[in-house]
């Protein structure tokens, strides 16, 4: 698999065989319409986010709806306007549907979010769900939210929930109590080990070598097209310890027009070298945690995250997420739309 597709999937968890036990059981889920995508994570917590139409560039605005599992949580929203280097930030917007003013919205930092009102909420939602116009002012200037898609993602988000039916759900109410809903599942819980600190030395060269030869067996040349490169000292392994007995090793796995992606291992310090492959989309590595950033297009406004953390016998992945979709919002993306979530204990 080619790493652009890893990156768009956000299939973090499948290319690393880290994820943490109950992750595949809450089967996190990704969904896209039109202007609306979904993204519900292990716990059961879901978040739709909207965008402007996708003809309609020059006034980008984008809705966060997040909405946590169980009997009687109800959807929060963030509005978000898109960057704009021409005008400046202004400090509220005036909401309406359909020409009719539903009240103010304070905008605060410099990234432009303000949190709409329960029943802003409320009212945002009916109307995207048919066919009402959303859309907030300042002075003259207007960003419209798209509706379209947003009906079959809120479905979806419903189903995801066990809310169909119910009369809490977001868009098909029905007569079944909202205690029909589906729990929350506990994030799960990873307390990250201490690692040494300082530079660990490179094995001596016939230990490289046996090292390398062990690297190879646990990747497909996919995965790693760049380790034959290691050999040649074009480019070299990184070690960094973390035990008395093992290390994390790393190189650069891949490149792509504008990302790349390292490669990790966690090997014996000592020939006959004993290795266990994390992930081929590591970016950087610091005090027992690896991270991932990868950009979804060159301007480097959608992309993807994650991490995995070293608990003192592997690494787990704590956090996947995607930034939203690729609608000029912002650098580094509009939201964090994670699928896995976890609670680390530093």
């Amino acid at each position: 698999m080619k790493p652009s597709r890893l990156i768009m999937a956000a299939a973090f968890c499948a290319a690393a065989h880290t994820c943490p036990a109950g992750a595949a059981d809450a089967k996190p889920l990704r969904f896209e319409h039109r202007d609306w995508e979904l993204v519900c994570d292990n716990t059961r917590t879901c978040r739709a986010a909207g965008y402007h139409p996708e003809a309609q560039e020059d006034a980008p605005v984008s809705v966060l709806l997040e909405r946590r599992a169980g009997p009687g949580q109800a959807i929060v929203a963030k509005v978000r306007l898109g960057d704009d280097e021409n005008a400046a930030a202004p400090a509220a917007l005036a909401m309406a549907i359909d020409g009719r003013s539903l009240g103010s919205i304070a905008l605060s930092g410099d990234e432009s979010f303000g949190a709409l009102s329960p029943a802003q909420t409320q009212a945002l939602v009916r109307a995207v769900a048919g066919s009402g116009r959303v859309e907030w002012r300042a002075g003259r200037r207007r960003w419209a939210l798209s509706g379209a898609g947003a009906a079959a993602v809120l479905l979806k988000m419903d189903e995801f929930q066990g809310r169909l039916g119910t009369m809490g759900a977001a868009i098909r109410k029905g007569p079944k109590a909202d205690a029909a809903a589906l729990p929350a599942l506990a994030a799960p819980n990873v307390v990250a080990a201490a690692v040494p600190r300082g530079a660990l030395p490179p094995p001596a060269k016939d230990g490289q070598r046996l090292l390398l030869a062990s690297l190879r067996k646990t990747v497909t040349g996919d995965e790693c097209e760049l380790l034959a490169d290691a050999a040649s000292g074009k480019n070299p392994l990184v070690y960094a310890p973390l035990s008395a007995d093992r290390m994390l090793v790393s190189t650069v796995c891949w490149r792509g027009a504008y990302n790349e992606g390292s490669g990790y291992w966690v090997a014996s310090r000592k020939p006959p070298f004993v290795v266990s492959f994390v992930t081929q989309m590591g970016t950087g590595y610091d005090k027992g945690s690896i991270s991932a950033s990868h950009r979804g297009r060159g301007v480097g406004d959608c992309g993807s995250i994650g991490e995995w953390v070293w608990d003192g016998r592997r690494f787990v992945q704590t956090l996947e997420a995607t930034t939203g979709m690729c609608r000029g919002i912002a650098a580094g993306g509009a939201w964090t739309l994670p699928t896995l979530v976890s609670k680390v204990q530093r």
